[in-house]
């Protein structure tokens, strides 16, 4: 068992080794247009005394992750200083990569969404990305309204609905919880968890990681008619992304600000391509083509395995001890990549 935890440690920290070397300044840190997003209810369109937000618009997305990182900044203050190490940084800077990736435009091309030559800042429905994204979106800061920590009710708040497949969604409170049971349940706990005294680093990674794994539960077969838009390359780095994740949210990865800022510069930079073959992607980085090729190494590992080399993951995780082990490894690769 011990030469597994190496192996996947190496293959791990390959995927997401990051530097704890702080930029001059944190802000330099922000997801895109982060200081252009909504930052407060007031900001939003009201009508009837209704918040009413469009989710397929960058910088309202942005705003619902803008607010709930603002209004749960207090319950992280005990673990470090300017809300640095708030566990849900990690949902806008993915959000914030997808969008300057292109990965949130439209893929099919029959419209200008998300593209320089049109609206740069619309998200299209028919992105695979965008639609997953969504759950890890709205579902939270839904929740977060639910839980009352955000200072409005629950039947002030409503979610514009995209141009097609709006039963795929849903855009309030009651309808997500009538939808998505056990999704926003996981959420509400996590929320719950986070507001009591007692409740330490650890147990909110915890918490985050049941939330988010229940999030994308299904959700990408939800979606899975996108794939036709794109590459086999992109096609298979999504399905393994998620797949990713249940390996991380076992080791309870710490989604802080400057550990995801790091970590994101091995994501791959643009969509992928038809000829693009890891590691030998010649606009990639080093560290580009070695997250791509562990991902794959990792999804393969999991399909030949039968699925057992994440049971076996999940055991080795079981313990604190071995989830330090894993970030003390990640946090020292810097030196050996740089």
């Amino acid at each position: 068992m011990m030469a597994l935890l190496s192996f996947w440690s190496f293959i791990l920290v390959g995927c997401f080794a990051v530097s704890l070397a702080g930029a001059s300044s944190l802000s330099e840190l922000y997801p895109a247009l982060w200081e252009e997003s909504p930052g407060q209810f007031s900001d939003f369109k009201v009508e009837n005394n209704v918040y009413i937000i469009n989710p397929w618009a960058y910088l309202d997305r942005m705003g619902m992750y803008k607010i709930l990182l603002n209004n749960t900044a207090r319950y992280f203050e005990k673990f470090g200083p300017e809300n640095e190490q708030n566990i849900l940084w990690g949902l806008p800077l993915q959000y914030s990569w997808q969008h300057k990736t292109g990965r949130l435009a439209d893929p099919s091309k029959r419209t200008s969404c998300g593209y320089e030559s049109g609206d740069p800042l619309c998200i299209s429905v028919d992105s695979w990305w965008a639609d997953v994204n969504y759950f890890l979106g709205a579902l939270p800061f839904l929740a977060a309204v639910d839980s009352g920590i955000l200072g409005v009710s629950p039947d002030q708040v409503k979610l514009l609905p995209p141009p097609k497949d709006q039963m795929k969604f849903c855009y309030d409170v009651s309808s997500c919880l009538l939808s998505f049971p056990e999704k926003m349940t996981k959420w509400n706990l996590f929320y719950q968890y986070m507001q009591s005294p007692s409740s330490n680093f650890d147990g909110l990674l915890k918490h985050l990681w049941d939330a988010h794994s229940a999030s994308l539960e299904n959700t990408g077969d939800r979606f899975k008619d996108r794939y036709a838009y794109y590459s086999k390359p992109e096609e298979e780095f999504g399905k393994n992304w998620t797949l990713i994740v249940e390996y991380l949210a076992a080791s309870r990865f710490p989604t802080t600000m400057i550990r995801v800022h790091e970590a994101q510069k091995g994501l791959p930079p643009r969509i992928l391509l038809d000829t693009d073959v890891a590691p030998f992607i010649s606009d990639f980085t080093s560290l580009q083509n070695t997250l791509l090729s562990g991902v794959n190494i990792v999804s393969s590992t999991h399909k030949l395995t039968g699925s057992s080399s994440l049971t076996l993951w999940k055991l080795l995780m079981n313990t604190q001890l071995a989830r330090r082990v894993i970030v003390e490894i990640v946090d020292r690769f810097l030196f050996i990549v740089n």
